[in-house]
């Protein structure tokens, strides 16, 4: 086969390798981008505009407070409030601009696929333009206007012989025309921010603080609307009286200009000042001329010359109480515009009470619910416990218990939560929480990621007051605990040996029950729990996680990984149970040493000593001494090698020392065997009066 090499080939394939940190394609910018109305863009966004829409609301109302009365007879506009108020709006209907740019660029959901799920998206520019055109944008654009700005700034200045009072009647109207528009536009926002995260408020108090700025509004709105037609009614006084005095014997004759403040310096108006009856006829305080109605407070307590700030809350101020009392404190004249507002202001004051207000309750009862649930279960519990005569002490420790499962959990079910999760999530917050705790234990700490997942799946949450036993020595072992915070006192007596206690101290990332491990490990395992051989009390409170038989039997079922022989030795040294033994087996052994090194050394003594005796004694000057013992551990073969050794010298010696030495060697073969005997009682009587059985350990054999 003959190789062949081709130019274009080489270069295609450098192309291919070539690689560049730019990408030729041109992303674009997320402005330009159809947004996902769920997304959390726009969910942002929607919280922002809102928070805007919010303000705004409370803007446009101060509009109101630029009339003031100014002097004698004379009303004036606010130039550097006005000054003010138009830029805050400026700033405002730039995002209400804004919001229409965001609308044309925002998906929507096909109303013919929601069958069943979300919904498809419609992702073309050209039916998202249409739709919004068709629906939103005519109260949206109506909203983003800058009316009041222009009608300042442009028109007004523009009338050939402006005056306050046609100031604040054009400005006025145009307020309220466009304040019907955003007023609107804050239901479908807070429908969409409902739709998208669920609520609006994310916590009680978050809640219930909104509800209370929608009542502050209302109030701000009404006592804005208050303070502008009691100007309008003074100036309608103004008005009358002055159209009275024209014509007149009076010189110089009355002028709608005078009632400007802009006049005030004019020689004529100052002529006018000290002949005319405009202001006493007018005045509030005496009301026989003209009736003030429910305008009069305005006057009286002269706050339509008041600064802003005290005007402001005097009429936020005006407005809660009228509201709260659903306008009963009000006291107005015949007149039916007044009258109208009168009965507009109780409907709104029910209105608020029966839903804003009830909403806000609502919310505050929610951050309290848990509690009046926990008093109610408390209050049954006492009853129930009266009810059956409980002795006082466990009455206590029942009281002990729910007040502690109260700290600890607050009422919520942690169990129904985590049920209600997906698996995978509810996996990972499992791991969250347990694996670390898990990790503790060391023969868990040799396995892998997907069997400690399994584990830590399966633990439950498990609360246990002061003194409690978790378990006796003796009963059925049902669950593993996990230790988080507390400490437990496990102790043994071996069942009930005389003697013998055992007893160590667990705290925070020890467990107990390793009994059910070892019962889970075992291939032929039976249906019935293993045995406790320990007692496990609690010292003080304590917080736990929970291992049930079952579920531990489960995962020793699905993961043959924990059949392996390596895992023996981690398992031998950190079980309670084997150091137990471990320790019990030492000490007996020890023990058993002991007794036997001393009673040889006591052996050695005696039988050194008796020699001794009877070689000074008996032989007196023979040159040949016997040697008696070998230092052997066997005592009954060591006597009887003595008492051979005494017959072979007693063919050598006379008979009467002969009899003696025969004697003498019985009598030390009876004291061997007494010590003998005594040596094996005392060994018999140290051990314990049961056999100190060995635990059952797991079959490893199955090697991964």
């Amino acid at each position: 086969m003959v190789n062949t090499f081709h130019p274009y080939a080489a270069a295609s394939a450098r192309i291919r390798n070539f690689s560049t940190p730019f990408s030729l394609r041109k992303e674009i910018p997320w402005w330009y981008q159809i947004q996902d109305p769920g997304s959390e863009r726009v969910t942002l966004w929607n919280h922002i505009f809102f928070v805007i829409c919010i303000m705004g609301l409370f803007l446009d109302p101060i509009y109101f407070f630029l009339p003031s009365i100014g002097g004698s007879s004379c009303m004036k506009i606010d130039m550097g409030l006005g000054i003010i108020v138009t830029f805050l709006r400026t700033v405002f209907d730039f995002f209400y601009i804004c919001h229409v740019a965001v609308k044309f660029r925002t998906a929507f959901i096909a109303p013919g696929s929601r069958v069943f799920g979300r919904g498809q998206l419609v992702m073309d520019p050209r039916a998202i333009a249409l739709r919004y055109l068709k629906s939103d944008f005519s109260i949206d654009l109506a909203a983003a206007l800058p009316l009041p700005q222009i009608m300042i700034w442009f028109i007004i200045p523009a009338v050939k012989t402006p005056t306050a009072a046609h100031a604040n009647h054009t400005l006025s109207l145009i307020v309220l025309l466009q304040y019907v528009p955003r007023f609107i536009q804050i239901f479908p926002l807070n429908r969409r921010i409902t739709k998208s995260t669920g609520v609006v408020a994310k916590t009680a108090w978050s809640g219930a603080a909104y509800n209370l700025v929608l009542f502050c509004l209302i109030a701000h709105i009404v006592g804005s609307t208050w303070y502008v037609l009691s100007i309008r009614r003074q100036y309608e006084c103004w008005k009358g009286e002055c159209s009275k005095e024209i014509n007149k014997t009076h010189s110089p004759s009355c002028k709608i200009s005078f009632l400007d403040c802009s006049s005030e310096g004019n020689p004529e108006r100052d002529a006018w000042l000290k002949i005319t009856k405009v202001a006493e006829s007018c005045d509030a305080n005496d009301d026989q001329d003209f009736e003030f109605g429910m305008f009069a407070e305005a006057f009286t307590n002269e706050v339509a010359g008041a600064v802003f700030i005290e005007k402001y809350f005097y009429c936020l101020w005006w407005g809660m109480r009228n509201l709260c009392s659903y306008g009963q404190d009000i006291e107005t004249s015949t007149s039916a515009s007044e009258t109208s507002l009168c009965i507009l202001i109780s409907i709104l004051g029910l209105v608020l009470f029966s839903h804003l207000m009830s909403q806000m309750q609502t919310y505050l009862q929610s951050a309290t619910i848990r509690l009046e649930e926990w008093r109610v279960r408390k209050r049954d519990t006492e009853e129930w416990m009266r009810h059956r005569q409980l002795p006082p002490e466990l009455q206590e420790r029942v009281r002990r218990f729910v007040q502690y499962k109260w700290i600890a959990t607050r009422g919520v079910d942690e169990k129904n939560i985590l049920e209600a999760l997906p698996t995978d999530l509810r996996r990972q917050i499992q791991r969250h929480l347990c694996l670390a705790l898990v990790r503790r234990v060391p023969f868990f700490a040799q396995m892998d990621d997907q069997l400690l997942d399994a584990i830590c799946e399966r633990l439950e949450s498990s609360l246990n007051t002061r003194n409690t036993y978790i378990i006796r020595e003796g009963d059925p072992v049902n669950e593993m605990l996990f230790i988080i915070r507390g400490q437990l006192e496990s102790s043994t007596t071996d069942g009930g040996r005389t003697g013998f206690f055992n007893s160590i101290t667990l705290r925070a990332g020890d467990f107990c029950g390793e009994e059910l491990l070892t019962w889970a490990l075992m291939p032929t395992s039976s249906l019935n729990l293993p045995c406790s051989t320990r007692t496990v009390k609690s010292l003080t409170e304590v917080e736990a996680f929970a291992l049930r038989a079952e579920d531990l039997k489960y995962v020793a079922n699905q993961f043959k990984r924990l059949h392996s022989k390596k895992l023996q030795h981690a398992f031998r040294y950190y079980s309670h149970q084997w150091r137990t033994w471990g320790a019990c087996f030492i000490q007996v052994a020890w023990r058993r040493f002991r007794k036997r090194k001393l009673a040889m050394e006591l052996a050695k003594e005696e039988e050194y000593y008796y020699t001794h005796v009877l070689d000074q004694e008996d032989l007196g000057n023979s040159n040949s001494e016997p040697r008696i013992g070998g230092g052997s551990t066997d005592y009954e073969g060591r006597g009887a090698e003595r008492s051979s050794s005494v017959g072979n010298i007693l063919h050598n010696i006379p008979l009467g020392p002969a009899i003696l030495a025969s004697k003498f060697a019985a009598n030390t073969r009876r004291g061997i065997q007494k010590v003998a005997s005594a040596l094996h009682h005392d060994e018999s009587s140290s051990t314990m009066p049961k056999k100190l059985f060995k635990p059952d350990e797991p079959d490893f054999s199955a090697d991964t």
